[in-house]
């Protein structure tokens, strides 16, 4: 057998007794699935950290072997999976590097070909619009426009709420408005995701599917609607990304909304047997909660969660836990400045671009591992949606609920090494003014950034001979025509414009003028 072929029999081998270190390799073999595992659920374990490129399930076997783009992806995957075992179907699987560099499945009699779920689960992890091809062999070709879906509910006897919809769908991607209203006597919504592959796979894996045992089934299509406009934020419409909507003048309270609902589940759903694939949800009465498809890599389960505050709302998400837990960055020394990769500061700025950050702790054995405490658990929530598997110092950084309430500072004469702040009070604070514009521009980590408050002295190739100093490549730059105190900068990817917003943002220009660095949607 050539080296470029798994021997199972040799894997088998090996899986007896204390098993050998292999040297890195970008194929994976993975041991004890569980019966009923899909080829899909088994590539979503390697989404987040890279483009998947082959996958072979060994049926019968309980293994697979999946092929990474790269080295550095399967390498991120290990480090991640080893202390923290990934469960599928509510079982541990075990991962390891093959032998083998390379997976062919060509000549496999026991393996399917690679399904374009394939192609589609890569495409939804990179923003790949480029696999349509793939899509129409399952018989489905994706609108150029299909970020939003019309979800109709048939068979509902048991209640189904805003806060319902958006556990369910926020499983595939960041969600971004929801609106209910009932039609032709159907319970129908709109739902409209971050982009257009996060809406196709939700459609693929929910279409058909019930929410509880038996009743309440999804019927899903793209909508012809390309944008959704949301003008109150309450239990029939909501916008995530605008948490400073009103509530809306008569309506009831969020409080009123959830109660009435949730007080009767009991008498009216049966005990919910989960299909293979589904698990009950957390925070639900026991014996009602929906059944929510897994996606390994994927946000978790959340419970629903209001706020004390007329008018506003918290994301659904474990009620009071602002504390996030940021794993897998790069302790290692930057090569640019010589300075640590990974401080307080620089984490403060990035997850200041999606909340206020009020303490970070950089653990003292542990130095790729890191607590950041949010202001509240609404922007907890928007930082891990959008920093969750984002590049940083060349490794995919993970955010994640932490268990802890709470960041405690050191106690006077413990020894921290600076590697604990407090950043309650600091100026930089983004979101402080309830009616900023920044609730209003809040977007996902990309390569053109926005800067605002630069000075009439400062030139274009002052901008740029900045940027280009912290290792930045400056693809394109332009001025606002109407205020050339705003500017677009396009740099050479997602991972330098994160780079460069750590760095820059509240750079001193001098005479107490500080640049504002920020992600934009748009391009130059």
């Amino acid at each position: 057998m050539s080296n470029s072929t798994p021997a199972t029999d040799n894997e088998k081998k090996k899986s007896k007794g204390k098993r050998s270190q292999c040297s890195p390799s970008r194929v994976l073999h993975i041991r004890q699935i569980p019966n009923g595992v899909t080829g899909a659920e088994v590539v979503s374990l390697g989404l987040p950290f890279g483009k998947v490129t082959n996958l072979l399930m060994l049926r019968g076997k309980g293994q697979a072997f999946l092929e990474m783009a790269s080295v550095d992806a399967a390498v991120s995957m290990v480090n991640y999976y080893t202390p923290a075992t990934p469960h599928l179907h509510n079982q541990p699987v075990f991962i390891q590097y093959s032998n083998y560099k390379e997976l062919r499945t060509d000549n496999q009699h026991n393996q399917a070909r690679p399904q374009p779920a394939l192609q589609c689960a890569n495409a939804v992890q990179h923003g790949n619009l480029g696999t349509t091809s793939a899509l129409a062999a399952e018989g489905g070709v994706l609108p150029s426009n299909g970020s939003v879906l019309r979800i109709v509910v048939e068979n509902v006897f048991c209640p189904v709420t805003l806060d319902i919809l958006y556990q369910i769908f926020s499983k595939f991607g960041f969600v971004w408005k929801i609106v209910m209203f009932h039609k032709n006597n159907q319970f129908q919504a709109l739902l409209q995701y971050a982009d257009a592959m996060h809406a196709y796979y939700a459609k693929m894996s929910l279409d058909g599917h019930c929410i509880y045992t038996g009743c309440c089934t999804l019927r899903i299509d793209f909508s012809k609607l390309t944008n959704l406009t949301v003008k109150y934020n309450n239990d029939k419409s909501r916008d995530f990304t605008r948490i400073d909507l009103p509530f809306g003048d008569g309506q009831r309270t969020m409080e009123a909304s959830l109660s009435t609902p949730f007080a009767t589940q009991n008498t009216i759903c049966p005990s919910y047997t989960a299909p293979p694939g589904f698990a009950p949800a957390l925070g639900f009465p026991q014996g009602a909660g929906p059944s929510v498809l897994p996606v390994p890599g994927a946000l978790g389960p959340f419970t629903v969660t209001t706020s004390a505050a007329p008018g506003h709302m918290t994301i659904p998400g474990i009620p009071g836990n602002s504390v996030l837990l940021v794993s897998n960055l790069n302790p290692e020394v930057s090569l640019i400045g010589g300075t640590d990769a990974i401080t307080p500061y620089g984490l403060f700025i990035l997850f200041g671009v999606y909340g206020d950050v009020h303490r970070v702790k950089i653990m003292f054995k542990k130095r790729g591992i890191a607590l950041v405490q949010m202001a509240d658990a609404t922007q907890a929530q928007l930082a891990i949606n959008y920093l969750n598997g984002q590049r940083l110092y060349g490794r995919v950084m993970r955010a994640t609920l932490s268990k802890y309430q709470t960041i405690q500072l050191p106690r006077e004469g413990q020894e921290d090494k600076g590697l604990t702040k407090d950043y309650s009070n600091s100026p930089l604070h983004r979101f402080k003014n309830p009616c900023s514009k920044n609730f209003q521009n809040i977007f996902p980590p990309s390569a053109t950034l926005h800067l605002s408050n630069i000075p009439p002295s400062v030139t274009v190739d002052d901008l740029k001979n900045l940027f280009t100093s912290k290792g930045s490549t400056v693809k394109g730059f332009k001025f606002f025509q109407k205020d050339c105190k705003m500017a677009l900068i396009q740099l050479g990817s997602v991972e330098e414009a994160v780079h460069a917003l750590i760095e820059l943002h509240n750079h001193d220009f001098g005479e107490n003028q500080h640049l504002r660095v920020s992600f934009s949607k748009s391009s130059i």
